[in-house]
């Protein structure tokens, strides 16, 4: 539909269907895993066995905005023809009690009536009509011989402001509402897992589809998983903050164009521990909440969505959807979604950075994996060939391949510092011996 309007290419939706084709098999579980935000960003749960539901009339204004439009629509209907009934009942009964329905000669003078031309029910209906949508034909009016009929004019008049006020009111709140501007933000229908700047990284994209923008917008990131505390307690639903890497440290974005946000996987984030084979096999979702005022309008809104295990790739990275022609910036949506594989290993960060060396605790008692501590002088040690007197020195990344002649390198300079480390001791026993 949105490509038929013009909001969107046609490549876009071709590319969704390409990204679906290859891979069959990875919302094969959906049925069975149940999702607590939909990817379209309505939540997924039912509320059961609401005992109180006077609460939903206490708020009858937000209760009429939330129903469906048919629903609204049969309520104001329905108001409406109820309340014509009702003042058509009033008005009758008014002639009738003032004895105006009874047969008169129209040459006779001398009877007064409360309302002209009501001779029935349904004389007094079209009359009810009239007066509350202020219509006004011409031919019935309330004249100065009933003090009730005017009484009932006024309370008809003031009934039928009210109903129009509410009802153009719920009219336009939902015409307006927040969740029609997050219509045009789409996010990708994939996140990925790929390594950036030496360190594994969480990342998805979103863009906006409009040209007016989207006012202090914000990101925030939450995984939704299965916890046991230490007591035993079962916590089905526990909401986990990320962090959001921002250099602004904030979560705030400035989404003129599509972005890639990107959540660094270290110590202390709920993802250190999953690796490429236990991704498939967690129960986790992570919800994705975008938060901004809407330009034109003023009003804040919010697009959700969400991912899980299945719909994270490993190993791939988003390609670049934007490039400058003619002095301007452009958008390429029809690749939106498009990944690319990269050079990954299948191991967890927590794995990753034990074979590096890092502990959870700081140094512990035995010795670091990969790493061997040995003596270079009286001045400190030296780990690995390389001087660890409190400084920590740079490495290379994890994810690339060690060099054949600096693993010669360092093997020749641990010899050689095994050889002084020797010299040093038989310096130590000759000056004990003398």
């Amino acid at each position: 539909m949105l490509a038929r309007k013009g909001l969107l290419p046609d490549g876009f939706l071709l590319t969704r269907l390409a990204e679906d084709a290859t891979h069959p098999n990875r919302f094969r579980s959906k049925s069975q895993r149940a999702r607590f935000i939909t990817k379209t960003g309505s939540c997924n749960v039912a509320h059961k066995n609401i005992r109180e539901q006077g609460r939903f009339l206490q708020d009858v204004f937000t209760t009429m905005v939330d129903l469906k439009w048919q629903h609204s629509l049969l309520i104001f209907t329905s108001a409406f023809l109820c309340s014509w009934m009702l003042f058509a009942m009033v008005w009758w009964l008014i002639a009738f009690a003032h004895g105006d329905l009874e047969p008169r000669d129209p040459d006779s003078v001398g009877h007064v009536p409360c309302v002209t031309a009501i001779h029935s029910f349904t004389s007094a209906f079209l009359f009810s009509i009239e007066v509350q949508v202020t219509i006004g034909f011409g031919g019935r009016m309330v004249t100065e011989e009933c003090p009730l009929a005017i009484t009932v004019l006024i309370i008809q008049n003031i009934l039928g402001l009210i109903i129009n006020a509410v009802m153009l009111g719920c009219v336009f709140m939902k015409t307006a509402q927040a969740n029609r501007r997050a219509e045009t933000l789409i996010f990708s229908r994939n996140a990925v897992i790929a390594p950036r700047n030496g360190r594994p990284t969480f990342m998805f994209r979103v863009g906006d589809l409009r040209k007016s923008m989207i006012i202090s917008a914000t990101i925030q990131l939450q995984v939704i998983r299965r916890t046991v505390t230490a007591e035993g307690e079962v916590i089905p639903v526990c909401q986990l903050d990320i962090q959001v890497e921002n250099p602004l440290r904030s979560n705030g974005i400035f989404l003129v164009s599509p972005l890639i946000i990107s959540h660094t996987i270290e110590r202390g984030s709920p993802l250190y521990e999953i690796s490429a084979q236990s991704l498939t096999t967690e129960d986790l979702e992570i919800i994705v909440i975008l938060e901004g005022v809407v330009e034109t309008t003023g009003i804040t809104m919010q697009a959700r969505t969400s991912y899980t295990p299945e719909e994270i790739l490993w190993g791939r990275r988003f390609v670049s959807i934007m490039t400058e022609e003619d002095g301007r910036y452009s958008v390429d949506y029809s690749k939106f979604g498009n990944t690319v594989p990269v050079r990954m290993p299948a191991l967890s960060a927590k794995e990753l950075d034990q074979t590096r060396g890092v502990q959870e605790g700081g140094p512990s008692e035995g010795q670091p994996q990969g790493w061997g501590l040995v003596r270079a002088g009286r001045g400190g040690y030296r780990r690995g060939g390389r001087a660890c007197d409190g400084a920590v020195t740079s490495r290379p990344p994890w994810y690339a391949p060690a060099d054949k002649d600096e693993d010669k390198n360092a093997q020749k300079k641990s010899v050689k510092l095994e050889e002084i480390g020797r010299e040093i001791r038989d310096e130590s026993i000759e000056e004990m011996s003398d």
